[in-house]
């Protein structure tokens, strides 16, 4: 089953492909991930990414595609895969949907997570993370026993900087300018499934295997 998960920020994207791993067995390729590995691993792709990344520029489509291509090649994506944070815009859609032609495989469905924006800011704002165990809470949806202090290690909570509201608003804006348009190129090619996310994980867990089939 070859799938891909996107959504704004907080849309659920992380919870959902741990649904799918589990199912069917199948690895989540994020970009962030592969990036790294390939970086750590001193592949052709990965030391022309870091050349850039050292430069203080942004890595161009083109490798970040050689690297997807990389890894979409590697022995576990055989039975299947998980594309979690790419493509983010048209172009990257079709750049890798030419990479995939070109391999003989295509996706299967891509699953979009549809929260308002207004929902999403206040579960980002809303998140606690534990520096020291990772441990992660939130003031309204899961929050800590006692408020302030992570259940697992007693470590002092925090807002991680990139979860104040402004600045996931400013994500958010990013997010509907570049990648919402990918909605109608996947729509377009009959792969599409929309997923009410707001509703309870378990909720939106059903809809998507039921859409799935």
């Amino acid at each position: 089953m070859n799938l891909m998960v996107f959504g704004a920020p907080g849309a659920g994207k992380g919870t959902q492909a741990k649904f799918l791993i589990e199912k069917y067995d199948i690895p989540q390729i994020s970009t962030g991930d592969i990036l790294r590995a390939a970086i750590a691993d001193k592949t052709d792709m990965g030391m022309e990414a870091k050349g850039y990344m050292d430069a203080g520029n942004l890595v161009p489509d083109s490798t970040i595609i050689g690297i997807i291509k990389d890894r979409l090649a590697e022995e576990d994506c055989k039975t299947g895969f998980i594309l979690d944070g790419f493509p983010r815009t048209l172009g990257q859609a079709e750049a890798l949907k030419e990479v995939m032609a070109n391999m003989k495989i295509s996706l299967d469905k891509v699953i979009s997570l549809n929260v308002p924006d207004e929902l999403i800011v206040g579960r980002i704002t809303g998140r606690r993370v534990c520096p020291d165990c990772g441990g992660s809470f939130h003031v309204e949806f899961n929050p800590s026993k006692e408020e302030g202090k992570c259940d697992f290690c007693g470590g002092g909570l925090i807002i991680r900087k990139d979860d104040n509201a402004q600045t996931v608003k400013s994500r958010l804006s990013a997010y509907h300018d570049q990648t919402a348009p990918l909605i109608a190129f996947y729509t377009d090619m009959g792969v599409m499934i929309e997923l009410d996310g707001t509703k309870d994980v378990s909720e939106v867990t059903a809809d998507m295997f039921n859409s799935i089939g």
